[in-house]
């Protein structure tokens, strides 16, 4: 994937509400109805976006 450094932001953005929505899924998944993947998993999937979108704001804001 190349971005751009100002195309940046706005994928990390998206990758945070993906993180969100991971983790609201986790949410449902915990009363007994889980989505395609375990709460456990959901959470795993959560972090990794968030720290995929860290990672891409900071790179944005050091090359700039």
């Amino acid at each position: 994937m190349f971005l751009r450094d100002k195309d940046k932001p706005m994928a990390a953005k998206t990758l945070m509400i993906g993180s969100v929505v991971g983790v609201g899924l986790a949410a449902l998944g915990s009363t007994g109805s889980d989505i395609f993947l375990a709460s456990t998993q959901w959470l795993l999937v959560s972090i990794t976006l968030a720290a995929w979108g860290i990672y891409l704001l900071l790179e944005a804001e050091f090359r700039s």
